[in-house]
């Protein structure tokens, strides 16, 4: 049910601000608005706010919206209101219309970006676990345990790293954007650091997901190698594990953290198509009260994207260290501005490598998705729901700035067209223009929608 809601909630925020934005200024242009929308379909709800023409109403199927304006184009207008018709306005203010609904939902995110760095939020202290064996991380000489202090990319300054999630945000930027990341640890924040570059440029074209990050090799923040909630009959209770349990070896393996501890259970599953669901013993010694002991652990075997992952049914390393990152208003506001001008080149420079097939079609999410996301979001807390609002809020922005003929992009490029040449694109062009891009939009719903239940079901 909650997942319901906040997708139902993110939708009609989204929409209606995005709406909003054309009709404010389409109002302030001196354009009459016959109809507000929110949702397409037989209206449940319609109202008239006090001495206004324009009917707002709230639809069935909150998929989308409209803003409906007085036009020659779509009925014939009362000659003593044709100045008010869309079509007979300047085009400085038919283009400030339609850009003005992609520009709301940019300012939306703004916004709430601001909201988030005013309020504080607690995330994780910027200290790096194990790395994967074998990633760039390990190969560049990271161990874990060490304090992120600056990052920078090759061709910027060092800036300072206030949290594990701000290390992750750069992560992300340098390997979906093909730009390596120079990181600066010590073993505390004020100790003497030194350099490690990360060569994310070398990375083969990466999806947004778990497995970039474990190509990277930093999959979390550092955690002590604790036993948290046992599950019921599963392999940890069935070994004696208990909750608060530290476990310092297992074989021969020293474990120095979560991340390690995560890894080598997960591992211990082996390679190949072999289909047993268990595997051999593995002797762990664990510290408890005080009392080092040993004991056998035999993991169970799940296959999970197609590999072979052992578990043993229990929460494993303790909770990380956490930061309130806060900030005040005038630095809150330029943070939030900063980061949804980050997303925004972010998003637009994924879906042109999408295009020229540098980057895959998988990176594309639809509506199961962002349901699934707001769920969880919502889940976990208010400050990460308006941080998930504000990331969709930017990529409903951004995609409505495509120049796709369907799109506010597309009749921007029309207005292009007309600033150049002084006349307007033909209606057989504008016919043809507007089924391709009809066809290019239903082929990428198509491509989410698959993506959506290919994870739900892989």
């Amino acid at each position: 049910m909650l997942t319901l809601v906040s997708f139902v909630v993110t939708l009609g925020v989204l929409i209606a601000v995005h709406e909003y934005g054309h009709y404010r200024v389409a109002v302030a242009c001196g354009i009459k608005v016959l109809k507000f929308s929110i949702g397409f379909g037989k209206p449940i709800y319609t109202w008239r706010l006090k001495n206004k023409s324009t009917e707002f109403s709230i639809g069935m199927l909150p998929l989308g919206g409209y803003v409906k304006m007085l036009d020659e184009r779509e009925a014939p207008v009362d000659p003593a209101e044709r100045h008010l018709a869309f079509n007979t306005q300047p085009l400085k203010y038919r283009a400030a219309v339609v850009a003005a609904g992609p520009a709301a939902n940019l300012l939306l995110a703004v916004l709430l970006y601001a909201v988030v760095n005013w309020s504080g939020v607690q995330e994780p202290r910027a200290v790096l676990a194990s790395p994967v064996a074998g990633s760039i991380a390990d190969v560049a000489g990271l161990q874990g345990r060490e304090v992120v202090q600056q990052a920078a990319f090759d061709d910027e300054e060092p800036e300072p790293v206030r949290s594990f999630e701000d290390l992750r945000w750069r992560l992300t930027q340098g390997a979906l954007e093909s730009r390596d990341v120079t990181l600066v640890v010590g073993r505390s924040e004020s100790a003497p650091g030194r350099e490690v570059r990360l060569p994310l440029s070398a990375m083969e074209s990466p999806d947004a997901d778990a497995q970039m990050f474990r190509k990277i090799g930093l999959l979390g923040p550092w955690t002590a190698p604790v036993m948290g909630d046992v599950m019921p009959a599963s392999p940890a209770e069935r070994a004696g594990l208990r909750a608060g349990d530290v476990v310092q070896r297992i074989g021969d393996m020293a474990v120095v953290d979560g991340q390690q501890l995560r890894e080598l259970i997960r591992s211990s599953a082996g390679q190949g198509a072999s289909t047993a669901q268990t595997v051999a013993p593995k002797r762990w010694q664990i510290s408890r009260d005080g009392q080092v002991l040993e004991v056998d652990v035999t993991p169970e075997v799940r296959v999970e994207g197609g590999a072979r992952v052992a578990r043993i049914g229990a929460y494993v390393g303790a909770r990380p260290e956490f930061v309130e990152i806060r900030y005040d208003f005038f630095d809150g506001l330029w943070q939030g501005a900063v980061k949804t001008w980050q997303v925004s080149v972010l998003t637009l420079k994924m879906m042109g490598k999408m295009v020229i097939g540098e980057a895959s079609l998988k990176n594309l999410s639809g509506p199961l998705t962002i349901a699934d996301y707001a769920g969880k979001s919502a889940t976990i807390g208010w400050t990460a729901y308006l941080v998930f609002l504000a990331l969709v809020s930017v990529s409903l922005g951004v995609l409505n700035l495509l120049p796709l003929p369907v799109l506010d992009g597309g009749h921007l490029m029309y207005y292009l067209w007309e600033f150049v040449t002084g006349r307007g694109v033909s209606d057989a062009w504008m016919d043809r223009l507007q089924r391709g891009g009809v066809a290019v939009l239903l082929g990428m719903m198509c491509v989410a929608l698959f993506n959506d239940v290919s994870r739900y079901l892989g």
